[in-house]
């Protein structure tokens, strides 16, 4: 009578063959993803989005697309040590909080701020849209409300129900690129706004260089993810251009709802959409959509 080998000798696979298959798997789904959007500014380490795509076994590169310009720092200074006529701040991009920051590296200016000033302003409402910016306000020692919205239609909403109309102004630093949902949605609801833009926005003036170099030593991306209505605006000539025939091949994403309409709207198939602005949800859908 032989001897039976033993059920964990039968059922179980040698560590060396889990790795080889787990590689030879990843060898087959890997995919090249191409993102639309800037680096983050003063940060160490690797981008997060990179960071995410990578984990999930695709290659990931960035291309920088827009290039700012600060503006009406005096004006941006002068609301900014008057927080008794405004009823709060609004922010919707990190550059308008990079651009309050700017305001305060004024030594007497920014010690007034530590002294009296950011506690004045935190009795009032902060609000913002993402958590990018919400980090950002917060080093400003701010305390911000609706990170969690996601985007300026959804914030639009939160402030009427929470803002009463004979508040003093709102007060609003923006770019140049604006979608006007929130001002109108505000305004209609008789909440006043104030509005003050900080900063212009134009195309990165290496962006048409970089695609060509992308494209032609890295061929047709699996996918390629869009993070504003304005990347869609200066980038999408250049990928179509470059893409050919094979634009259909490519899975294109959108950061949220308001870039996946500027995409729409260009007759751009958006194969996916993050439920939420963040690394992970974005790379979530995309490795979906790659599938």
């Amino acid at each position: 009578m032989g001897v039976h080998p033993r059920r964990s000798e039968q059922t179980s696979t040698p560590c060396w063959l889990t790795r080889l298959n787990h590689f030879l798997t990843l060898g087959k789904t890997l995919m090249r993803v191409l993102l639309l959007k800037d680096p983050r500014d003063g940060e160490s380490g690797p981008d997060p989005y990179i960071k995410e795509l990578e984990s999930r076994g695709h290659k990931a590169t960035l291309i920088p697309v827009l290039s700012f310009k600060f503006i009406s720092a005096n004006t941006l200074s002068d609301k900014l040590l008057q927080p008794e006529k405004h009823g709060g701040l609004i922010f919707t991009s990190p550059r308008a909080v990079e651009a309050v920051k700017l305001c305060l590296e004024d030594k007497d200016r920014k010690q007034e701020w530590n002294k009296s000033l950011k506690d004045k302003w935190n009795r009032k409402s902060i609000y913002v849209v993402g958590k990018a910016t919400a980090a950002l306000v917060q080093s400003l020692g701010l305390e911000p409300e609706g990170e969690d919205t996601g985007t300026a239609d959804v914030l639009s909403r939160l402030i009427i129900e929470r803002e009463e109309k004979n508040i003093p102004p709102l007060f609003f630093p923006c770019g140049s690129i604006k979608r006007e949902v929130l001002p109108t949605a505000l305004r209609e609801n008789g909440v006043p706004l104030e509005t003050l833009t900080v900063y212009q926005t134009t195309e990165h003036p290496d962006l048409e260089k970089n695609l060509k170099n992308y494209f032609t030593k890295q061929g047709i991306p699996g996918s390629v993810g869009f993070f504003s209505p304005s990347g869609v605006k200066f980038c999408l000539e250049a990928v179509r251009r470059l893409s050919g025939e094979q634009l259909t091949q490519i899975k294109f994403a959108a950061i949220g709802p308001t870039t996946r309409d500027a995409m729409a709207a260009e007759g751009l198939c958006v194969s996916c959409t993050a439920e939420q602005p963040t690394a992970q949800h974005l790379a979530a859908a995309i490795a979906d959509a790659l599938q």
